[in-house]
């Protein structure tokens, strides 16, 4: 019997739509006892601007129809990041319980690290999804006078840490046992002192993986200088966000990785993203790398259960890398298009296979 997934693309900015369009071509390419359905909704900065809101106020619900949600990009010049990130990705990430943030850092053959010497990193990323740093508790007094104040509050309650860690956990069980967890405990005392304590608690449950702890400030320098001693990490949400970044630049380009925003008890639908940003420079030149668009297709997949599919979809990205069809930023010199046809060329060679 087919299975029809219901997906929801979410294009968004700039090269948005052209780096989700070439992940739904990927999509289609893929052959199996299963279907997608996709549905657009152009909750654009540009629309934005037009009317004065990202969402409609039956947004989430329209989303929580869907089996996953596929986003492209979200950003633009003439809107405050606070409000486009506000108005649209944070929402969908707290209504609908996406309280873990998982991000695959590999160099794909033929990629190239600025790291000398290193051609090989294994990494997952485990980001604290719901609260942390970007739990939205706060405001602003004085507004406009010399005394004028900002507060930010960062909320850790033990719930959250407890479910991020088991994750955690979980993953590194499922990987090679080891986990480092990045803190900043030695200045924050209070919230991160907490994360410490219930990491440490959470560890006795598995006694198989080796936890290790990382002040926040140290593991840029270990990531940098010891890439082959990490694999799986697990942080706060400020802190996961801003080493993903550096580990996808690690990897070779922030254009290559992928992201999900996962519903682990599957109640609501997950989101699947690349990392990078709207690129506005890029718009319309046919230049922009589909690779963190696709690679999240592949998330997408294995997180449906598609995992043959998910697998495929990943061989044919990987060898077209190795292949040399790479776009500017990998120091190819292939288009969007390139990319994505010479993907579906190899996803029909690989299938015919199977």
């Amino acid at each position: 019997m087919t299975k029809t997934y219901q997906i929801a693309l979410l294009p968004g900015d700039g090269i948005g739509p052209e780096v989700l369009q070439a992940g739904v071509d990927c999509l289609k390419a893929l052959k199996g006892d299963f279907t997608f359905e996709f549905t657009t909704f152009d909750w654009s900065s540009t629309n934005y601007k037009q009317r004065g809101y990202y969402m409609p106020a039956d947004g989430i619900e329209q989303l929580r129809r869907h089996d996953a949600i596929y986003f492209g990009a979200v950003g633009h010049q003439e809107v405050p990041d606070h409000i486009s990130l506000w108005g649209l990705i944070l929402p969908i990430r707290k209504e609908l319980q996406q309280w873990v943030n998982v991000r695959p850092v590999q160099i794909l053959p033929g990629t190239q690290s600025p790291l000398r010497g290193v051609d090989k990193i294994d990494w997952v990323i485990i980001r604290e999804n719901s609260e942390g740093e970007y739990a939205g508790q706060g405001g602003r007094s004085h507004v406009g006078t010399a005394y004028e104040v900002g507060t930010e509050l960062a909320i850790f309650t033990r719930v959250a840490i407890e479910r991020v860690m088991r994750f955690a956990f979980d993953t590194a069980r499922a990987r090679d046992k080891r986990l480092c967890m990045v803190t900043k405990s030695n200045a924050q005392r209070y919230g991160m002192v907490l994360w410490d304590e219930v990491a440490n608690a959470v560890a006795k449950e598995y006694p198989d993986v080796k936890m290790e702890k990382m002040l926040v400030d140290a593991m840029t320098v270990r990531m940098v200088n010891n890439p082959d001693s990490l694999s799986t990490i697990v942080a706060t949400n400020l802190h996961a966000d801003i080493l993903s970044d550096l580990a996808a630049a690690l990897g070779g380009s922030i254009g290559i990785a992928p992201s999900s925003n996962l519903n682990p008890e599957r109640n609501f639908p997950s989101m699947f993203e690349p990392i990078h940003g709207s690129a506005f420079d890029l718009v319309g030149k046919g230049v922009a790398n589909p690779i963190g668009a696709i690679w999240s297709a592949v998330e997408m997949l294995n997180f449906l259960g598609e995992t043959t599919a998910g697998d495929v979809l990943m061989r044919a990205m990987v060898k077209v890398s190795a292949d040399g069809v790479r776009t500017r930023d990998l120091g190819g010199q292939a288009g969007t298009k390139d990319v994505v046809d010479a993907i579906v060329k190899e996803l029909g060679q690989l299938q015919s296979k199977l």
